[in-house]
């Protein structure tokens, strides 16, 4: 009697999960609004960079500074117009590849060029596909003609 009773709950119990695990999988279709596939590529393409920018401005609004310009970990491209000055950080790093630009520096050493190892003084021409840093404050470049690329890297603003 007790064996019985113990085979019927488990055939009871069977059925009502079946049931159940059906109705379930008819509920939310696989890849619908109900039960959305999160991929990799968005995890790092869409969700990591607007998690990264709350906390940058939770971080700006905490200390109490305003998030200086632009600011970037790898390399972006920047698109000046004639007359138009990127202002770089220390540190920052930018590259000509279109047009050409003048080096604008209060006093010298005006920007490094790393590929030559060597200095560029204000108002001297930039090479393109030179690689020049600002390592004081107040060091840019200035688009001279038309439409000028520069990649970037580093914090910087342009005026």
């Amino acid at each position: 009697m007790k064996k019985d009773r113990w085979l019927l709950r488990a055939v009871v119990l069977l059925a009502l999960s079946a049931a159940l695990m059906t109705g379930v999988s008819f509920a939310a279709e696989a890849g619908s609004g109900a039960d959305p596939l999160v991929t990799l590529s968005y995890l790092n393409d869409t969700f990591f960079n607007s998690v990264m920018q709350r906390v940058d401005q939770r971080i700006a609004e905490r200390t109490g500074q305003a998030l200086p310009g632009a600011s970037s970990a790898s390399f972006v491209v920047v698109t000046l117009n004639d007359g138009q000055t990127l202002t770089g950080g220390v540190g920052c790093e930018v590259m000509l590849r279109v047009g050409s630009a003048v080096c604008v520096a209060p006093s010298d050493p005006g920007l490094i060029d790393e590929t030559t190892a060597a200095t560029l003084a204000n108002g001297a021409s930039l090479a393109q596909n030179h690689l020049y840093m600002m390592t004081i404050e107040g060091r840019g470049v200035r688009a001279t003609g038309g439409t000028t690329k520069v990649l970037a890297r580093g914090t910087y603003t342009v005026s």
